[in-house]
C-alpha cells in the first residue's frame, strides 16, 4: 500500500509520552493497552489508527474501531476527522457495526425481510410474564428487573434450558420473586413473542451475526475481508457475546463457517482498565483483557499507560489507596500524576442526609460566588434516590443543576436506574453545560470528567451498597469508588451522614475510607 504521509500526524505523534507513542507505533500484532484513568486512552488510540492510515500500513476502509457508548464512538470520529482519517475509518458501538453488517449481508442469508430491532422490549416482557406465570399483576419495577435478566442471559450466552442449571451453579437469584424453572419459561414466552412479531431485541443483533458468521461461510468471509485491523476500546466491558462475535471476526470461531479458511487475523488492538469494570452486573468481564496475552500468544505489545494528565497527586494518590487494599491488586495500574500537587483531599461527616446535600450544595454556592462556573461542579451518588435532597439544595442556594442517568440527561427529577444491559450500551451524554451543577450516579459518570467532584453517602450499606461479604460484589463496590475518585480534576470532597434525618440508628463510615 502507498504511503501517503501526514504531517498533522507526525506532529501529534511528538506530542505523545513514551509508552503512548510506542503504543501508536506498533501497528501489527496482537496488541494489549492497559490504560489507567486519565492516561489519553482515546487520543493514543486514534492516533495509533491515523499514523497506521497514513504511512499506509493499514487501508482506512477496513480499519473498524468499537466502542460501547454513542458517545464514545462519536469522540473518536471526531479525533480520527482531525487526524485526517475519518471520513474513511469505521468507528462504532459493537451493536451498531454488527448491525451494518447485518443488513450488508442479509440478502445472502435469508429471502425474508430484514427484522426490525425493537428498542423498547417491556411490553414483550410482560406478556411474557403474563404467560408463563398465568398472572398479569405486575408492577414496572419488576418488569425492569425481569428485562434486564433476560438481557444478562443473552449477553452470558445462557440458554432458556440452561438457566436453572447455572442460576444454581452460581447462586444467581432469579428476579421478581420467580423460581429458575419459571423464569426459564418466561425465556421462553419472550422469544416466542418477539418471533410472532417479527422482532429482535438489542443484544439479538449480535446473536444473530455470530449465527451468520458461524453458519453462512460465503456471508461470514465477506465480513471478515472488510475488518483488516481491529480496536476495541473499553475492553473490560466486553461480554461473552461480544467476545464470541470479535473472535468470529477475526476468524478465531470454534468450527463451522466463522472459523474462516487459513491463519485467523492477528491485528487486534484492545484498550482497557481491570480497575473500571464497573458493569459485571450486566455481563461486563474484564476476564478477556487479564487474559488477552494468553488468548493471542504471541503477542506483539503489551503496553501500560500509568501516567495521569487529569488528576492532581493528592487525588491519584488516593485513588491508589482505594485499590490497594483490594486483593485483586495485581490486575490493577498504580497510576501517578503529571500534574503539580494540588488541594488536600476533604472528609466530612454529616449529622443527616439533609445536612449533607445542605453542607454540599453550601461549598458548591461559596466556589461558584468566588468566579468558579457552576459547570465545574460534580456530585456523585451511589443511587438514583440520593439525588433530590441535593437537587433541592442546591436550588435553595440559587444554583441550577442537571441530573445525570444511565441513559443520558434528565430534567431535575430523577427517574428509576434503566436496565442494565441498555445502560452499558447507552452512556450518553456529556459534561453538564456552563451555569448547571452536576448531579449523577458513579455509573452515569463514567468516561467523564470535573474540576470539583464530591462523592456524597459514603457509609456503608450505600458504599458499598448492601454491605457485601468479601468477593466479587465488594469488589465491584471498590472499583466503583475508583471510578468515581478518578472523575476529579483539581479537588475531591468525601462526606457521607450518620443518620437518615438525625435520629434512628446510627451509619458507620464505608469500610474503604476506614
Amino acid at each position: 500500500m502507498e504511503s501517503r504521509g501526514n504531517t498533522a500526524v507526525d506532529a501529534a505523534l511528538g506530542e505523545l509520552d513514551e509508552a503512548q507513542r510506542r503504543a501508536a507505533t506498533t501497528l501489527e500484532g496482537p496488541v494489549r493497552i492497559v490504560a489507567g484513568a486519565g492516561a489519553g486512552k482515546t487520543r493514543t488510540i486514534t492516533h495509533r489508527i491515523a499514523h497506521a492510515c497514513a504511512v499506509g500500513a493499514w487501508d482506512p476502509a477496513r480499519t473498524l474501531a468499537v466502542t460501547f457508548s454513542r458517545k464514545a464512538a462519536a469522540e473518536m470520529r471526531s479525533r480520527l476527522t482531525a487526524l485526517g482519517v475519518g471520513q474513511e475509518v469505521t468507528a462504532e458501538t459493537f451493536h451498531s457495526a454488527a448491525l451494518h453488517q447485518l443488513w450488508r449481508v442479509w440478502d445472502d442469508v435469508s429471502d425474508t425481510e430484514p427484522p426490525r430491532v425493537a428498542e423498547d422490549m417491556g411490553t414483550t416482557v410482560e406478556r411474557a410474564l403474563r404467560f408463563a406465570t398465568g398472572s398479569s399483576d405486575w408492577d414496572a419495577a419488576a418488569v425492569r428487573a425481569v428485562q434486564a435478566e433476560v438481557n444478562w442471559t443473552k449477553v452470558q450466552l445462557v440458554a432458556p434450558q440452561d438457566y436453572a442449571r447455572v442460576v444454581a451453579a452460581t447462586h444467581r437469584e432469579p428476579p421478581a420473586g420467580l423460581d429458575a424453572g419459571r423464569f426459564a419459561d418466561v425465556l421462553v414466552n419472550y422469544e416466542r413473542e418477539k418471533s410472532a412479531y417479527g422482532r429482535i431485541d438489542f443484544n439479538d443483533i449480535l446473536l444473530v451475526m455470530c449465527h451468520v458468521m458461524e453458519d453462512f461461510e460465503d456471508a461470514a468471509a465477506r465480513v471478515r475481508r472488510s475488518i483488516g485491523w481491529l480496536t476495541v476500546d473499553e475492553y473490560q466491558d466486553v461480554s461473552p457475546l461480544q467476545h464470541r462475535l470479535l473472535r468470529l471476526w477475526l476468524g478465531h470461531g470454534d468450527g463451522g463457517a466463522g472459523a474462516g479458511a487459513g491463519r485467523p487475523n492477528a491485528n487486534v488492538c484492545v484498550v482497557g482498565d481491570p480497575a473500571q469494570t464497573i458493569y459485571s452486573f450486566a455481563g461486563a468481564t474484564s476476564y478477556y483483557l487479564t487474559a488477552f496475552a494468553d488468548e493471542f500468544a504471541p503477542i506483539a505489545a503489551d503496553i501500560d499507560l500509568a501516567v495521569d494528565y487529569r488528576s492532581t497527586p493528592q487525588v491519584v494518590d488516593y485513588a491508589n489507596r482505594v485499590l490497594a487494599a483490594s486483593p485483586e491488586r495485581g490486575d490493577y495500574l498504580r497510576l501517578r500524576s503529571a500534574r503539580a500537587s494540588g488541594t488536600r483531599i476533604t472528609r466530612t461527616v454529616y449529622g443527616s442526609d439533609q445536612e449533607e446535600a445542605a453542607g454540599v450544595a453550601a461549598r458548591i454556592a461559596r466556589g461558584v460566588g468566588k468566579g468558579m462556573s457552576p459547570g465545574d461542579f460534580a456530585v456523585l451518588t451511589r443511587i438514583n434516590a440520593q439525588g433530590p435532597a441535593f437537587v433541592a439544595a442546591l436550588r435553595r442556594e440559587g444554583l441550577r443543576c442537571r441530573v445525570r442517568r444511565d441513559a443520558g440527561w434528565s430534567g431535575a427529577a430523577l427517574a428509576p436506574d434503566q436496565d442494565a444491559a441498555k445502560a452499558l450500551e447507552d452512556r450518553l451524554g456529556g459534561q453538564a453545560p456552563e451555569g448547571e451543577v452536576t448531579i449523577s450516579t458513579i455509573h452515569a459518570a463514567k468516561g467523564l470528567e470535573f474540576r470539583h467532584v464530591f462523592l456524597v453517602g459514603l457509609s456503608e450499606g450505600l458504599l458499598p451498597y448492601g454491605s457485601p461479604a468479601p468477593g466479587a460484589a465488594l469488589e465491584e463496590e471498590r472499583r466503583l469508588l475508583y471510578v468515581g475518585v478518578t472523575r476529579a480534576e483539581d479537588s475531591l470532597h468525601l462526606s457521607y451522614a450518620r443518620t437518615k434525618d438525625g435520629s434512628g440508628a446510627g451509619r458507620r463510615i464505608s469500610r474503604f475510607l476506614g
